[in-house]
């Protein structure tokens, strides 16, 4: 994960050098043991290491980081899945319509998210990357791992180096992916 994300920043620092700019600062070990015990979670190792890369992006940066979205602060995406979490079984009645261990990294800033799947739900592959629609019942599973993901990511900045970044732009998918399932 560390090699990905040294070439991630690298691609970001050199292709957009003005969105690079609005990435937070990194958390470190006792800010993230300190939001762990907030929301009464253990994260996930690759998730830490992501975010001691860094911690999202600024809040006035509407760019975006990934496939339409923007990189949520840590603090903001434990809130966030805690709120979504909460309304499961009143506003959220189908089973997976949200779960409680998807913890959203990536957001289009219109309630859909980019999620970090701790549990494998649908596959039994826990750190898998899934989409969440806040008004569809699809839930692809659209990458095995962060570390996978990060690196299409990668990919796509090493094939497109002469893009405008600003505009949509969307990662190709991993082998086998997305898996697709529907949610009702």
């Amino acid at each position: 994960m560390d090699s990905t994300l040294q070439k991630l920043n690298q691609n970001l620092l050199s292709l957009r050098p003005e969105f690079y700019k609005s990435l937070n600062e990194p958390l470190n070990d006792k800010d993230i043991e300190a939001l762990e015990k907030k929301y009464n979670i253990i994260l996930p190792e690759d998730v830490k290491v992501l975010y001691k890369w860094k911690n999202g992006q600024a809040d006035t940066s509407f760019e975006s980081f990934v496939n339409n979205s923007m990189f949520i602060s840590l603090e903001d995406a434990l809130d966030t899945a805690a709120e979504n979490t909460s309304m499961i079984g009143f506003d959220f009645e189908i089973e997976n319509w949200w779960n409680a261990k998807w913890i959203p990294l990536f957001h289009n800033g219109g309630g859909d998210y980019i999620c970090y799947d701790c549990d494998g739900t649908f596959t039994g592959h826990a750190g898998q990357i899934i989409e969440f629609w806040h008004a569809d019942n699809d839930r692809n599973v659209i990458a095995p791992n962060l570390e996978s993901f990060l690196s299409q990511l990668n990919l796509y900045y090493e094939i497109n180096k002469n893009k405008d970044f600003d505009e949509y732009f969307e990662v190709e998918k991993s082998t086998g992916y997305p898996k697709q399932f529907i949610v009702s």
